[in-house]
């Protein structure tokens, strides 16, 4: 990713990594970027840096040097601890000099010190403390839990540019740099970053974006340190965070569910049925085709959501298990539930089902359907009643 002038003054540094498909259990089929950005102006900060991977650290000192001596930065920034943007932050101080300042929040201070076991020369910063760069002055932003307890965002006020870490990021690599050169389809990875990321704290989020919203900011540029560079309409970006915090679901329904001998799927097909003679937007999900990320995505803005498995050794097959448990971490809200499954000879799919359901808070609308061995035409058709029962649920809500 070759630099890039942003604003006057300002630079694009960091790196693409087009082949990264896994982010601790998220699909990342786009690949991300780990940006990090250069102010030059009396003094010189570098705000945030990349992953820690040899080829993406020396590109980042490559990218600086295009546009000035690196050996010139006189302050580094660090939004973030998390290790695809401090991990660089050892070759950076020690190419720089170590004695440089490295300004973070506080909890920032505790974590990069514990992690790196250095003695930087830290410089905990206050929330809404100034720094002056001589014509820019940096507006530093405590933001608690977007996504980590060590957040800030860092906003250049002169020029309207928010810094923003993971907030308002998105995993993808593109040639595109900005969100007016990419178009509608970025909103999509925007809002799977976001259910698989920031979900959990949603509500806290909302209360930070109100506060940032509240100070008055000019916004004219948001900087992820994911993703593309929102210039042509920050606020498009700020308002579907303040719509997904809500989880506000739509006319929708989403068919989670695996298959043994494919008796579960012909249920399941006939629960879409079901919800789609009621014309509710309907989704089918097979968990071991879908990755687990792209099901909560889903979910994000779902009213109804209907599970279904076979029995396996007394217990729902593992891999819908596995997706249970990664949407459970992530506390989605405003869901009505229901459970389908066939089985053999013991059947306790269903009840374990409804168990996790109830972990979620999700609102049990109907005890579910249990089926021996192959589903009958009447089987079917009370599958069908299922979804049509859901469908009207879905769209008297």
């Amino acid at each position: 990713m070759k630099p890039v002038e942003i604003a006057k003054g300002i630079y694009s540094v960091g790196v693409r990594d087009w082949n990264i498909r896994d982010f601790h259990g998220y699909a990342t089929d786009q690949g991300t970027t780990y940006n990090a950005f250069l102010i030059v102006d009396e003094k010189v900060a570098l705000i945030d840096t990349v992953k820690n991977k040899k080829q993406f650290t020396q590109q980042l000192i490559d990218n600086i040097a295009t546009i000035i001596d690196p050996k010139k930065i006189d302050i580094v920034i660090s939004n973030h601890t998390e290790m695809d943007h401090s991990g660089g932050l050892p070759h950076v101080m020690h190419y720089i000099g170590e004695d440089k300042p490295l300004y973070c929040s506080k909890m920032g201070k505790k974590n990069l010190a514990k992690h790196f076991s250095r003695e930087w020369n830290f410089h905990a910063v206050n929330n809404g403390e100034e720094l002056s760069l001589g014509e820019k002055t940096l507006v530093f932003l405590e933001t608690r839990m977007i996504h980590w307890p060590d957040s800030m965002f860092t906003f250049a006020k002169e020029d309207g540019v928010l810094f923003s870490s993971d907030g308002f990021g998105q995993h993808y690599a593109g040639y595109e740099l900005f969100d007016d050169e990419v178009g509608d389809k970025i909103m999509y990875q925007a809002k799977n970053y976001f259910a698989n990321i920031l979900m959990l704290y949603a509500p806290r989020i909302k209360k930070l974006i109100k506060g940032v919203v509240d100070l008055g900011l000019e916004i004219k540029m948001i900087c992820p340190d994911h993703g593309i560079i929102w210039r042509k309409d920050p606020a498009k970006i700020i308002n579907a965070y303040n719509a997904w915090c809500d989880q506000t679901p739509k006319r929708k329904a989403l068919v989670v569910y695996d298959t043994m001998w494919e008796s579960t799927e012909k249920m399941a097909e006939a629960i879409v049925d079901g919800l789609i003679e009621e014309n509710v937007i309907t989704k089918l999900m097979h968990v071991r085709s879908c990755h687990r990320s792209d099901v909560i995505t889903e979910m994000l803005d779902t009213r109804a959501v209907i599970m279904g498995s076979p029995t396996l050794n007394n217990q729902m097959f593992p891999s819908l298990m596995d997706t249970i448990t990664y949407i459970k971490g992530l506390k989605p809200i405003n869901k009505i539930a229901a459970a389908f499954g066939s089985y053999g000879w013991s059947g306790e799919a269903v009840k374990y089902i409804n168990k996790e359901f109830e972990a979620m808070k999700f609102e049990i609308v109907d005890p579910g359907i249990r089926v021996q061995y192959v589903p009958t035409p009447d089987d079917l058709k009370n599958c069908f009643q299922l979804g049509a029962k859901m469908g009207k649920l879905v769209n008297e809500s």
